[in-house]
């Protein structure tokens, strides 16, 4: 896994403000998922939980949270669980995501990635993500299916 990731969660996350700090750091790095303003509430290998609130920057002409800030969201969740889950030995990269919308998202969202199956680093392959998002009262508005390529991280060569 990404110990440095996980490290900075583990070392901002216990302060007043950490979660905060840490979510615009992460978007430092990523400067698109900046335009959901999302924070990060729990991060460990297997899991990944973000949320954002519901404002005018990430709502549709309905009134409603955007489908892609839905999309965006859970390509964060679940790239971020991917990146403290797998080890440091490997690299990964998304494949594909597949997103069904169930409801109306009217409220502020959680977004919930965990793993499908238990990582096997044994061969390169598929590692597929589950996302669920989910509503002020905790029902499920948008599910994601993310399938990521997971591979041996190639040795650099040439380094003096």
């Amino acid at each position: 896994m990404s110990r440095r990731t996980l490290d900075i969660w583990t070392s901002f996350a216990r302060w007043p403000g950490g979660r905060w700090a840490f979510s615009r750091l992460l978007c430092l790095k990523a400067p698109y998922f900046g335009s959901i303003r999302p924070r990060f509430e729990e991060l460990r290998p297997g899991l990944c939980r973000v949320s954002i609130r519901r404002r005018r920057a990430v709502q549709n002409h309905i009134g409603s949270v955007h489908a892609i800030a839905m999309c965006n969201m859970a390509e964060l969740a679940g790239g971020t669980m991917t990146e403290v889950t797998v080890p440091a030995t490997h690299r990964w990269i998304p494949k594909g995501m597949t997103v069904e919308y169930l409801k109306l998202a009217k409220s502020d969202l959680v977004a919930v990635a965990t793993p499908r199956a238990p990582l096997d680093v044994s061969a390169t392959g598929e590692f597929l993500v589950d996302v669920d998002v989910r509503d002020r009262d905790d029902e499920s508005v948008f599910t994601a299916l993310i399938t990521m390529w997971v591979s041996p991280r190639r040795e650099r060569s040439g380094a003096a």
